[in-house]
């Protein structure tokens, strides 16, 4: 992203850039996932997937640190508004409140004992980019006060992270060459879902709600859909082999 582009003028000595404009930081939800790991046995699928984006949020933040990103503060507003959205729906403080239906596989299979690690790991992926990324852009460019190309490079930067972050991931959490033969279901099962089509289909949902942000009925409706249909392939992948 050109310097000119920048949605957030540059810092000034002592100013912290990690902070969210209405005073939310990377640490503030670092310490929120770190406080919910603490709360759930090591095989929650929540837990499963909490790890795999703690790794994903601290990595952002020593990106961040690095001067790794154009517009620290763009790209710490984003990723707080993106990590909040995840916390709010799973957080069991918000348990009177529905979670939104791209989660609701997720919290309802996540101590079954038929879906394998990995299936959580990328249901919650799923989850998270499919419709939480796409809503975070649109909060972070009402806070910053700019248009999404403007936090495109961000937008990025991030996903690519979260694509190399995916790779490992399967590494880690794939079962052993016992049960990767071509009859196994996991490997037919995840082999049909793709992160990087997902970054994409989500930048483009994101540019949608932009527009719409003055069709308020419209959006909601968008938004509603977009939910309805990442949650459906939130259950498809959670499926118990």
């Amino acid at each position: 992203m050109p310097q000119s582009q920048q949605c957030s003028p540059p810092a000034e000595p002592g100013v912290d850039t990690t902070a969210d404009p209405f005073g939310a930081s990377v640490d503030d939800v670092l310490a929120r996932m770190r406080a919910l790991d603490a709360t759930l046995p090591p095989q929650d699928g929540v837990a499963v997937f909490n790890r795999v984006y703690l790794a994903v949020t601290q990595e952002v933040d020593r990106r961040i640190d690095r001067g790794r990103f154009p517009d620290p503060r763009a790209a710490s507003t984003l990723d707080v508004r993106f990590a909040q959205r995840y916390l709010d729906a799973v957080d069991p403080a918000q348990s009177e409140r529905r979670a939104p239906a791209c989660w609701r596989p997720l919290l309802e299979f996540r101590r079954h004992p038929g879906v394998r690690p990995l299936q959580f790991a990328l249901a919650g992926v799923n989850a998270h980019i499919g419709h939480d990324l796409a809503l975070a852009v649109v909060d972070a460019c009402r806070a910053l006060g700019c248009e999404p190309a403007e936090l495109e490079d961000e937008f990025d930067r991030v996903g690519d992270l979260l694509v190399s972050l995916e790779e490992r991931v399967r590494e880690e959490l794939m079962p052993g060459p016992d049960l990767l033969q071509i009859a196994d279901p996991l490997t037919h099962l995840l082999g049909s879902w793709s992160l990087e089509r997902a970054r994409d289909a989500t930048w483009t949902a994101a540019r949608a709600l932009w527009v719409l942000r003055r069709l308020p009925d419209v959006a909601q409706e968008f938004t509603e859909r977009l939910d309805t249909a990442v949650g459906f392939a939130g259950r498809m992948m959670l499926t118990p082999l």
